[in-house]
């Protein structure tokens, strides 16, 4: 005796779909082409009760549009089932994310990467708290609109420049790929939205400036050991996050004694190898006992980021240095004064900062107007250099001819 096999009713929306029961069962040499065969008083029940069925899923679409629902196939299925989809709210999908990187600091992402989407996350509710009054929004209400306004919300507000905007926007921008991707939104609001990071002008410090620096003083104590941990980064290239967790074990002896880091960057996990220089050597050696540091797998004593920029502005004052110093200056200093202005290659440089892509080094790197006006000082003296006129030498041959 053949076994009676579930009917079930199959919605596809997109290539997805969702399949509920019927309830209902039937003998395969009874079904074909999705109903039951023959005129029987059994097949025609049982073929006008899923007719019915077929009737409601109509209904339940027309009902979704009519409300302005995205029409999915679990939509539809709830719908009929009169079960209440899941409400998802943008901060609550931003919160669960920003949950899951914290988990995640440290094998898959920095700190600072951290710290990122958790502003940007007090960006948003501050957003929807000035512009909506509300304390959150449902994901299926942003639009190009709500983008459009809360990139002007970030400038104008907020005060963010270009590029930061543009940042905190692509961070809004991977909330809501995550909600595409699990399919709780159908519409890409960020279909037709663009924003664009602008390249500016990386500045750094002069040769000059450096020189001054090395040769200014402090007796304060503080300021001097902020000035010495700045001018580390200037001769390594190696950002605040990397110098504050540099350990011991992390400077390690070539084949010929010389010294080298080697570590991994914090911002993208890319191995770092640096030549050390003799006068970041010697930085090295100066705070090999510094009492802040006694008992420590670290190389500095190193405060946080925001005061060692406070204390650089102190520094600037009193050496007079018109440039604004913030500690991310001494990388660009690295890749332009120190290396590139003394001929060292930008695929050389590039390794040396842990940048994954040359293109990046081109924007920390940008040759000054300086080393341009020296390189072509040197042609215009090679071009300008006296010709040497070539001579030929005729020799005169005198035969004298004997009768």
């Amino acid at each position: 005796m053949s076994e009676k096999l579930p009917i079930y009713l199959r919605i596809t929306v997109s290539k997805k779909r969702v399949e509920l029961t019927t309830g209902k069962e039937c003998l395969e040499k009874d079904w074909e082409n999705g109903k039951f065969i023959g005129n029987s008083s059994t097949a025609n029940t049982m073929n006008a009760f899923l007719r019915q069925m077929e009737l409601q899923v109509h209904d339940a679409h027309r009902k979704l549009l009519a409300l302005g629902i995205d029409i999915t196939a679990e939509s539809l299925a709830n719908e009929l089932l009169g079960k209440k989809e899941a409400k998802r709210t943008l901060k609550q999908v931003f919160e669960a994310h920003n949950a899951e990187m914290d988990a995640l600091v440290g094998s898959d992402f920095s700190k600072m990467t951290l710290l990122r989407y958790q502003t940007a996350l007090r960006h948003v509710s501050q957003f929807l708290k000035e512009k909506y009054r509300i304390s959150d929004i449902d994901i299926k209400k942003i639009d190009h609109k709500f983008l459009t306004d809360y990139d002007f919300f970030l400038r104008s507000v907020r005060k963010c420049s270009n590029n930061s905007a543009v940042k905190y926007i692509k961070n809004l921008k991977k909330i809501i790929k995550i909600c595409l991707a699990n399919g709780w939104i159908i519409k890409d609001p960020f279909a037709n939205f663009k924003a664009t990071v602008k390249e500016i002008d990386r500045v750094c410090l002069t040769n000059s400036e450096v020189t001054l620096l090395e040769q200014t003083d402090f007796a304060n104590e503080r300021l001097q050991r902020v000035k010495d941990i700045f001018l580390f980064s200037c001769y390594t290239g190696l950002a605040y996050i990397d110098i504050y967790q540099l350990k011991i074990d992390e400077v390690i002896l070539g084949r010929r004694d010389e010294r080298w880091i080697i570590s991994n960057r914090q911002k993208t996990g890319t191995p770092t190898r640096i030549p050390l220089l003799p006068r970041a050597i010697y930085l090295l050696e100066k705070y090999a006992d510094h009492p802040l540091r006694s008992n420590s797998e670290k190389l500095f004593p190193v405060s946080s980021n925001q005061k060692m920029n406070a204390y650089l502005k102190e520094i600037a004052d009193v050496c007079g240095i018109k440039t604004i110093l913030t500690f991310h200056l001494a990388r660009h200093t690295f890749a332009t004064t120190i290396t590139l202005m003394n001929d060292v290659p930008i695929e050389t440089v590039s390794k040396m900062l842990g940048h994954k892509n040359i293109k990046t080094t081109q924007h920390y790197a940008k040759i000054m107007d300086r080393k341009v006006d020296e390189d072509m000082a040197k042609l215009i003296i090679k071009l300008e250099e006296p010709k040497q006129e070539k001579t030929v030498a005729i020799t005169t041959y005198s035969y004298t001819i004997t009768k």
